[in-house]
């Protein structure tokens, strides 16, 4: 007969069996979290403990100082701004002087260099975006608001003409065409928006209008010159706008001194004057220099950027551009577009020529009333990318030196030619960005990682 187990004496094997399993079970476990990444951690190789990835601030800092447009832009006007520095230290005797005995007293010419980079450099700011100086006068009661808002307005006047011309430049480009005669599409379009704005008596605001469009249309036939020979003949549009630009200078030289033309007043190479009713309306009152010219160019920049990106003919600009041969087999005429897209790149061109002598540039027509509107319209949407808007931002980076260089020159006696250097050094180094890359050493652009990396935090 079996004893029968005493009362609280423990059961061997069920307490066994229970304690087995549960070692089991905690094996199971561990060996599942030492194999198994938590989220938001890595392992290498899939062993070893896990690591955190990276932040979202480390990936923008990273794509930050990266090879992308923004920062290769940003670093080629710092490296403009130190040589042209360096070229202002040079070329100023009195500076330079004072290197001949800078291991004996170097704060000598730090000092010097300092105070003349220094000082071009802030009257550059001053005479383009903000006087703080015009500022406490007028809040002393020294000078009006005119005064304060005048650099803005030298800016602003001196952009107009550069957006119209580094738009035509840029939607050539666009279509695969290198638009060298902007400059000559400029020369004529002033010429018809002139002798619209002096031998047509019509009243106000419709004589306006007429004056800008026959500004516009003369720019568009001297652009459709070049578009009709490159699509029917094949001739290259670099070689023939160059040649229209020496006959549009020639034309406008000679028309200037022709009788009905030429102001019977004066017996130098000068035009009758433009009627007011002909003149483009200042915005900010008749001592500030800015017109209405700049609204008709953020209006064409617009225009453009919609034609490009919206409708059927800048889908078919784009794809001549990128390719004619495959345009033409998917059934897009080519003829058609390269002369569509010289004849809008001349009219834009002819706007801007208009805005120089229906603006507050000029009133009238001279030999010099283009002045280089439209070879400087070739380095805009170089900077600008090619693209609209860029185009408008690059036009006014260099009205800012145009107006900021007058009194650059007038206040630190560094001449007018150093700022047309700047703007030759931005787009040179905005044009080699390997060189920037190197100088540096910038990482390769990862914006589209960090892009991801947003989308999936938001």
């Amino acid at each position: 007969m079996n004893p029968t187990p005493q009362s609280g004496s423990p059961d061997k094997e069920p307490a066994s069996e229970a304690q087995a399993a549960r070692n089991t079970l905690d094996n199971t476990e561990q060996a599942e979290t030492a194999t198994t990444p938590q989220a938001g951690t890595a392992t290498r190789g899939g062993v070893g403990a896990p690591e955190p990835g990276p932040s979202l601030g480390r990936l923008f800092l990273d794509n930050l100082w990266a090879a992308n447009t923004f920062t290769v832009t940003l670093l080629s006007l710092v490296l403009a701004i130190v040589v042209g520095a360096i070229l202002m230290i040079i070329s100023d005797p009195e500076v330079l002087s004072t290197y001949s005995y800078i291991t004996a007293r170097p704060s000598d010419a730090l000092n010097a260099s300092w105070t003349l980079v220094s000082e071009a450099y802030a009257n550059l700011f001053k005479g383009s975006v903000f006087d703080p100086e015009a500022f406490s006068g007028w809040l002393n009661g020294d000078n009006s608001w005119q005064a304060v808002l005048a650099p803005i307005s030298e800016t602003l006047t001196y952009t107009a003409p550069l957006v119209f011309t580094g738009l035509s430049v840029a939607l050539a480009f666009r279509g695969g065409l290198f638009n060298i005669g902007a400059q000559g599409q400029a020369t004529i379009g002033v010429v018809l928006a002139a002798l619209a704005g002096f031998l047509l008596p019509l009243p106000p605001g419709l004589h306006l209008l007429v004056a800008v469009l026959a500004g516009a249309l003369g720019g568009a036939i001297w652009g459709f010159i070049p578009g009709i020979l490159k699509a029917r003949t094949g001739a290259h549009e670099v070689i023939i706008t160059i040649m229209l630009n020496y006959v549009a200078t020639y034309f406008l030289t000679w028309l200037i001194v022709q009788n009905g033309v030429q102001d019977p007043t004066r017996t130098d190479a000068i035009s009758k004057p433009v009627d007011a009713s002909a003149q483009l309306p200042r915005l900010l009152g008749d001592n500030l220099r800015v017109h209405a010219g700049i609204l008709i160019a953020v209006l064409a920049t617009w225009a453009v950027a919609w034609l490009l990106n919206r409708s059927t003919l800048g889908f078919e600009l784009r794809a001549v551009g990128a390719n004619p041969d495959a345009a033409r087999t998917a059934g897009i005429s080519v003829t058609r577009t390269f002369i569509l897209i010289m004849v809008f790149a001349g009219l834009l061109a002819g706007l801007g020529g208009s805005n120089m002598v229906l603006g507050s540039t000029a009133s009238a027509l001279t030999p010099l009333v283009v002045a280089q509107i439209g070879f400087d319209g070739i380095l805009v949407a170089l900077l600008g990318r090619v693209k609209p808007w860029g185009v408008a931002l690059a036009a006014l980076l260099f009205g800012a030196l145009q107006a900021g260089g007058n009194r650059m020159q007038s206040y630190s006696g560094i001449s007018l030619e150093l700022v047309t250097v700047l703007q030759a050094l931005i787009v040179i180094f905005i044009a080699a960005p390997a060189l920037v890359k190197a100088i540096f050493q910038l990482r390769a652009a990862r914006a589209a990682r960090l892009q991801t990396s947003l989308a999936k935090g938001w």
